[in-house]
């Protein structure tokens, strides 16, 4: 490394301001994928944190260990998952999505569900039931009586969102298998700061890294408002 790291930083920070077509499109791509697969999975997720919570049936157990289990998998382990399923021999090959947006998205929706389930079950079953039950008594829906338990668990149930958000967006290992870090198509934030990193190009990884770090900033800075907020409810 033959520059210093105020040179280096330099650049970076150059790179971002300038609005350099490379790294931002690294960035849309790293953000456009890691929604879309927080969006898709949001909803399933969230109603089956619900049932876990509120409901008994036969292998509920065996269903939060499931959950609690998938939470712990690596990531690349994952990612070997899915591009066994999308390889040509697989049995999602037809759907040809292996190196491209589609197969990173399936990765990273395998990804954040667990933890959306986990942290929602957590929330749901920390309410009070008799809201849920006085909303039945007085002649709300389902869905209604549902979004009305929810409502009152807004700030845990955007921890969980915030949290699974954070973990798909700073995965490395799914990302690298499935996408194949194809330029301009399927190279994210973590495996473009990995092969800029072997190739000597710090200045780009630096500002990608620094994408992250404020990322993380922000998002660590939310997390702990809405603790301080539910603390504050909660006494």
């Amino acid at each position: 490394m033959s520059q210093s790291w105020f040179e280096l930083i330099q650049q970076a920070l150059g790179l971002l301001f300038s609005l350099d077509k490379d790294l931002w499109s690294i960035i849309w791509v790293s953000f456009g994928v890691s929604l879309a697969a927080l969006l898709i999975t949001l909803l399933p997720s969230m109603l089956l944190g619900f049932v876990l919570a509120f409901k008994q049936f036969p292998g509920r157990h065996f269903v939060l260990n499931l959950v609690q289990t998938l939470q712990s998998i690596p990531t690349v382990v994952i990612g070997l998952l899915v591009y066994l399923l999308l390889t040509r021999m697989g049995p999602l090959g037809d759907l040809r999505w292996l190196f491209t947006q589609q197969g990173m998205i399936l990765g990273q929706m395998l990804i954040c569900a667990p933890v959306l389930i986990a942290m929602s079950q957590a929330a749901f079953t920390s309410a009070d039931r008799r809201a849920w039950e006085t909303a039945l008594t007085l002649g709300a829906s389902l869905p209604r009586a549902i979004l009305m338990v929810s409502g009152e668990l807004r700030g845990p149930l955007l921890l969980a969102v915030i949290a699974a958000f954070s973990r798909i967006v700073t995965e490395v290992g799914c990302s690298m298998m499935v996408g194949g870090n194809i330029e301009y198509v399927t190279r994210n934030i973590p495996t473009a700061i990995a092969l800029e990193t072997s190739k000597g190009d710090f200045a780009q990884a630096i500002a990608l890294g620094l994408v992250l770090l404020f990322l993380a900033i922000i998002m660590n800075f939310a997390l702990g408002n809405l603790r301080g907020k539910n603390q504050v409810r909660s006494h």
